[in-house]
């Protein structure tokens, strides 16, 4: 039987548990850059919750992206001084921590938020070496890996996308030619780092010549061959359907129920079939029987949840130790809108769920 508190391994790495905490792009670092007193408590009490793996909230790649007003950027002359104490603090706990790296928007002078089909070849060669030089900085600052974002919306999510993606030179039309840009920074950030490499992946896009199932699965191998060590399984739009309605998985259901309520069990089952890395099953739970249940009644193996822990960064403690735990997170999405990592649901209303 497996457990969400089991202490495992998480390719070189050794857990405390299966939860992985995963972030968004919400922010609480100050107009200056810097983070605050806040955030260092967050991430120490998320540590010393129980969790298996941290992952941080979105770390923008430019500081004028979409939401670099709510992310921290590798830009910033700070970067690695912070993030250092942030790492060193987690660490303590013998939890280990991961960057999440990526961008929405690529903006050129006065071209902006540029389609994919328009970027040139040095456009191509100044993201990856952007991402590269980012990469080296999170190495420095002492995490233990990056997550780059390949799921939901993001820029590169938009390359390997047959939907978005219309070029017709070596970086469009074929699977590998759409992720080329993917797999030559890795091959670098291989060679100049010791970073943990996991990457953030829809399971399937939602409009019609998107990603299906079967081109996630070519994808995840392609990953795996060229030296990706962990995967993340996601959705476009992912918050916005795990809502409210979403929220429970009652433990008498069936394996089958549990699939049809969450389409990411049976996708990430898929892919976990086609690859020898961790797979990490992203989205949609939040309570302790759920979770055990989904454990056992698939071959899911790590879930991830990032909401639950901005309702209260500490519930794992209570579900050790009282057992049939459940988030006070409703998933009301409002943290998410919101942009700031608050919960902003007021808890006398909580109680009434």
């Amino acid at each position: 039987m497996k457990d969400l508190f089991d202490y495992c391994k998480f390719g070189d790495l050794n857990l405390n548990s299966r939860i992985i905490r995963t972030g968004l792009w919400e922010s609480e670092r100050e107009s200056s850059g810097n983070l605050t007193p806040e955030i260092y408590n967050r991430y120490e009490n998320i540590a010393a919750s129980g969790v298996g793996l941290i992952i941080t909230e979105l770390i923008s790649l430019y500081p004028r992206d979409a939401f670099s007003k709510y992310s921290h950027t590798p830009h910033f002359k700070r970067f690695v001084r912070e993030f250092k104490d942030l790492t060193d603090l987690v660490h303590v706990y013998d939890v280990p921590i991961f960057a999440q790296l990526g961008f929405v928007q690529f903006n050129k002078h006065a071209e902006q938020n540029m389609r994919v089909e328009d970027l040139s070849i040095e456009d191509i060669r100044k993201i990856q070496t952007d991402f590269i030089i980012a990469c080296q900085k999170i190495d420095y600052a002492g995490f233990d890996g990056v997550q780059i974002a390949l799921g939901n919306y993001y820029f590169l999510t938009r390359f390997i996308s047959p939907y978005f993606n219309k070029r017709e030179d070596k970086y469009g039309g074929s699977t590998v030619n759409r992720l080329r840009i993917v797999l030559e920074m890795i091959k670098v950030i291989k060679q100049n780092t010791k970073l943990h490499i996991n990457v953030r992946l829809n399971a399937f896009e939602i409009q019609s010549g998107g990603m299906t199932i079967d081109d996630t699965i070519e994808i995840a191998k392609l990953l795996e061959k060229h030296g990706v060590d962990s995967l993340q399984i996601t959705r476009p739009r992912s918050p916005q359907f795990f809502s409210k309605d979403n929220d429970r998985t009652p433990s008498e259901f069936t394996s089958r129920e549990i699939k049809k309520k969450n389409p990411l069990i049976e996708e990430s089952e898929k892919i976990m079939e086609n690859v020898n890395i961790p797979v990490i099953m992203g989205g949609g739970v939040n309570n302790q029987n759920q979770i055990n249940n989904i454990l056992n009644k698939s071959k899911i193996e790590f879930i991830s949840m990032q909401r639950p822990f901005v309702a209260d960064p500490t519930f794992l403690v209570e579900w050790e130790l009282k057992g049939n735990g459940q988030s006070k997170c409703i998933m009301c999405n409002n943290c998410y809108w919101k942009k700031t990592s608050t919960c902003f649901f007021p808890r006398s209303c909580k109680d009434k769920f």
